[in-house]
């Protein structure tokens, strides 16, 4: 009997493991198929011409006005973003207050809305024919068109990010800390700095890895609003469309390996936080389990003998 339900158990964990080797095969055939496979065909194409070739597509001055502009843009959106993203954090997290319903609708907002819709917006308000079109015109201030518009149209689409990281996770660390810091006669700067930012620098990090590569790689809302001019208002993505419609094939490749380049740096460095934060979350269990069996023993020691 014991053989038999030894062999009928070692039976059940056979069969078991073969869903979950299934699912784990289908898992790394739909990244290959649909990650690695285009990754290696951008390469292939972009280096069909040689090495020479590929370089000198990079070292076009369209190209590194490209690239000049998309690190410009995302240098004002992700700091912009970051800061509301916290103070928005905060306020949903820490108050109750009328609106605030409001608040995480519009945080949410760009989620919902097409991108280019988003640029459309911007066309609307700040356009020839906009509301403030004409003024802007008369005092010779360029939005549309010129890198404030970019950035304007860049910045609504990635703005939920960093915010929409923080929110759950301050609203399950609590403000318990906080008040005990307040209470210590901690002033609110010191508090957040202190007491705050460490308990959230994961979560923000995240977020903001997040941003960055949403800055970096939008393309709807800034083709509607950049009116690409090439060496001036091309990012990267539109610098891609533009050479590849004109038949440049190894410099639209080319570029778009620097943008996928750019893409797996910003990926590898999430791989990384998301890694840390693993670590941090398993030895704070591990501490809160070693401090529970000290006060277990503790207990034990204190209680009378029977």
């Amino acid at each position: 009997m014991k053989t038999s339900a030894a062999t009928r158990a070692a039976t059940g964990a056979g069969q078991s493991r073969w869903p979950a080797r299934i699912l784990i095969a289908v898992a790394v055939g739909v990244l290959l198929l649909f990650l690695v496979l285009p990754l290696l065909a951008v390469l292939e194409q972009a280096f069909e011409q040689g090495a020479a070739a590929y370089f000198a597509a990079l070292a076009d001055p369209d190209a590194l006005s490209a690239l000049r502009l998309t690190l410009l843009v995302a240098a004002i959106v992700v700091p912009l973003n970051t800061c509301f993203g916290i103070a928005a954090a905060w306020a949903v997290a820490r108050f109750r207050f009328r609106g605030r319903s409001l608040l995480m609708t519009l945080i949410d907002l760009p989620f919902s809305i097409s991108p280019v819709i988003s640029g459309l917006i911007y066309v609307l308000i700040f356009g020839a024919q906009g509301w403030f079109g004409p003024w802007l015109d008369r005092h010779g201030i360029h939005v549309l068109f010129a890198t404030p518009g970019i950035v304007l149209a860049t910045l609504f689409v990635t703005f939920p990010f960093v915010a929409r990281e923080l929110i759950p996770l301050m609203q399950e660390q609590g403000r318990e800390e906080e008040e005990a810091a307040l209470s210590l006669g901690a002033s609110g700067w010191t508090m957040f700095l202190k007491v705050t930012l460490p308990n959230i620098k994961w979560g923000l990090l995240y977020g903001v890895l997040l941003c960055n590569a949403r800055a970096m790689g939008e393309f709807g809302a800034v083709s509607v609003v950049s009116g690409h001019i090439r060496g001036q208002t091309n990012t990267l993505p539109l610098q891609i469309e533009q050479t590849y419609n004109e038949y440049d094939f190894t410099g639209a490749f080319a570029i778009a390996s620097l943008l996928a380049l750019l893409a797996i740096v910003t990926l590898l460095a999430k791989t990384a936080l998301e890694w840390q934060q693993a670590r941090r979350g398993r030895a704070r269990g591990a501490q809160t389990r070693a401090r529970a069996g000290q006060l277990h023993q503790a207990r034990a020691q204190v209680q009378p003998q029977p």
